[in-house]
């Protein structure tokens, strides 16, 4: 009786039986995404994205195409088609009331490109260029013969603007008007604007360093597919060079930025205050890598034996090396659909009539609950992609490692991993990368606290709590994401529940050797510096292209915006041999726990890879004999009396 109480322990059945896991947490996906649809559909209906790219002006018309009218506003549902750009009539003297801006905003034809310093000259312009600068009421004929011109047309005189890349604004090119025209408009009216202000501006440095990003990691995959210890040695020197260069140049814009008389924009302070955080925390990461690679110098060949098993691995299914193509297209897909939705939630708004027939925008009434319900679906649905990535490639893997006859490898291995996943496992991954979102969320949230809390007196401690609770979320989610990895490999093995297979990894990799531990932990760091050498010459050449425009752009957003960039490609890129590595050491595990390589039970495993494992258990025990005569020398060390 008591044998029958006691729960038997799970057998490990590799490839032998599969059954539909987490069922109803696909079924809650399946409604969280109705959710979606109803609020991209709400989005659609309700949202007028065109204000935001194209701008609007202050009677409720959007520039550069047709308008329907607003009751109560007579110079509303105007065709504004020829009308492209946006003009300020009091772009010297610009001022925020009620998070409002005091002046007119109009739509012209073309921004002024000479300073106007009579109405006639105002006349002039709107007679030669067809671009009326006084509100539509006012005919040109009038400009200077209607008493009220002076609060119809444009304080004079009028500065020489010229169209800026943020959305087609006229931008006034004199300095004194440019200085508070920046100051007010990026400053202090729309957060969105400043980041898309520097965006906007430089995005063609941008769009060629993401080319430059994906060719390095590009590079960096073939290295990894053709590894030798000579080229690990070069990546490793490429390392150190970059993460010196990096920190360096940070260091030295510093201080270049700090002893620039010219600095009078609160944008070029912004990007003197960002290059000192980017400087801080490149050095932090420096000081930790080269510890870390000095410390870990000695495994270099074992790293590159196992590089090659991996490889080994890779090329009986070699189209997992085109995997990440694939997850990157899907991710950016769905971004550019979400960003799409959230910009028309950003303006979705009932139009209210004020003073002088002009129409503001009020926020309708539940909008910000969306966004966050918005939110979480960018973050689920981003950790559902890559946690299906992680399952496929797992299968595959799985499929060609528990194959008895390695001569006769499995056909399509990618394609059946794919069938397995959506046929049985789609809840797990769902499962799985919920758990990963609940740990992002109060993330985000102290993240939105912190900025809106910028700039008001805080104490101290308060300070500190929320760093610390922002770094323990952060390596909470680190340990988490590891975790749902072994979990979504033993999924691909066993067929069993998110759950189950999270038990039955933690419980089968802690009886591991050590050894083996970490050398798969070497591995994972090699591969990390692969990402790190990505980013460190991505944001090198950001920093030398964006250097040359200073005053004209928050470049510290765009540098930040590609560095994430690099990062993602190199994760995206390289993700191959870590989940391959992980997913290999565990299938080593699974063979140990069910077979004792005798005739009857004969490993899985190849011999290259029982080779490599044999080599590792040699190197680790001749260095723990020498540890251990080490230490017998000095417990029978004494000291002898002098004569």
């Amino acid at each position: 009786a008591s044998a029958e109480r006691t729960p038997r322990q799970r057998e490990w059945r590799p490839q032998l039986y599969r059954k539909c896991t987490d069922t109803t947490w696909l079924f809650l996906f399946f409604l969280f995404w109705t959710g979606l649809m109803f609020i991209t559909g709400y989005s659609v209906a309700a949202g007028a994205t065109g204000r935001l790219l194209f701008g609007s002006d202050s009677f409720g018309n959007v520039c550069g195409q047709k308008n329907s009218p607003v009751e109560g506003a007579p110079l509303s549902g105007q065709d504004m088609t020829l009308k492209k750009h946006v003009f300020f009539m009091n772009s010297c003297h610009l001022e925020v009331k009620d998070v409002r801006l005091s002046s007119t905003v109009l739509c012209v034809a073309s921004c002024p490109g000479e300073q106007l310093d009579t109405l006639e000259e105002v006349q002039l312009f709107a007679d030669n260029n067809g671009s009326f600068l006084c509100v539509y009421s006012l005919n040109s004929i009038n400009y200077t013969q209607n008493p009220n011109a002076d609060s119809l047309c444009p304080r004079l005189p009028v500065p020489p603007s010229k169209s800026f890349p943020l959305f087609n604004r006229c931008v006034p090119q004199t300095p004194e008007c440019y200085s508070l025209f920046a100051s007010v408009l990026i400053n202090d009216v729309d957060i969105l604007h400043r980041i898309l202000s520097g965006i906007m501006s430089g995005r063609d440095t941008i769009l060629g360093l993401c080319i430059f990003a994906l060719a390095l990691s590009l590079a960096m995959m073939v290295t990894f597919r053709f590894i030798t210890t000579l080229l690990v040695h070069i990546f490793i020197a490429l390392i150190i060079v970059g993460l010196l260069f990096v920190c360096g140049v940070l260091w030295w814009l510093y201080y270049d930025y700090t002893h620039d008389l010219s600095i009078e924009l609160d944008t070029e302070r912004e990007n003197m205050k960002c290059l000192l955080g980017f400087a801080l925390v490149s050095t932090v990461i420096m000081v930790v890598l080269l510890g870390l690679i000095f410390v870990l110098r000695k495994r270099i060949k074992l790293t590159v034996e196992l590089f090659q098993v991996i490889n080994k691995a890779i090329s009986s299914s070699p189209f997992l090396l085109f995997q990440p193509l694939w997850t990157f297209a899907i991710l950016i897909s769905f971004w550019v659909f979400w960003m799409a939705v959230l910009l028309s939630l950003g303006t979705a708004g009932a139009a209210r009539v004020i003073e002088g027939g002009q129409v503001e925008y009020q926020p309708l009434v539940g909008i910000r609950y969306m966004w966050w319900y918005h939110l979480i679906g960018l973050i689920w649905t981003s950790e559902f992609i890559l946690a299906c990535q992680h399952i496929m490639v797992a299968g595959a893997l799985v499929t060609c490692y528990f194959n008895r006859n390695k001569n006769d490898p499995p056909d399509r291995p990618i394609l059946w991993s794919l069938s397995i996943l959506f046929r049985y496992h789609q809840g797990t991954a769902i499962k799985g990368s919920f758990l990963i979102t609940v740990t992002r969320i109060p993330r985000t949230i102290l993240m939105y606290i912190s900025s809106a809390l910028e700039g008001k007196q805080r104490g101290p401690w308060s300070r500190c709590v929320c760093r610390h609770c922002f770094c323990c979320s952060w390596c909470l989610g680190i340990c988490l994401r590891q975790f749902n990895q072994n979990a979504y490999t033993t999924t691909a093995i066993n067929g069993t529940d998110f759950c189950t297979s999270a038990q039955g990894a933690l419980q089968l990799l802690s009886k591991k050797s050590s050894h083996l531990t970490s050398v798969q932990c070497f591995g994972d760091f090699i591969i990390f510096l692969g990402k790190v050498l990505v980013v460190c010459f991505t944001v090198f050449g950001g920093l030398m292209a964006f250097n040359y425009n200073r005053a004209l752009q928050v470049w510290a957003i765009p540098l930040l915006l590609v560095a994430f960039f690099a990062y993602f490609v190199a994760q995206s890129f390289l993700s191959v041999f870590e989940t391959v590595l992980d997913a290999l050491f565990l299938c080593f595990a699974v063979d140990l726990e069910t077979n004792d390589g005798s005739s009857e039970k004969p490993y899985f495993m190849d011999q290259e890879f029982l080779s490599f494992v044999k080599r590792i258990n040699r190197v680790n025990a001749v260095r723990a004999q020498g540890a251990e005569h080490a230490s017998r020398n000095e417990e029978g060390a004494e000291l002898q009396p002098v004569v």
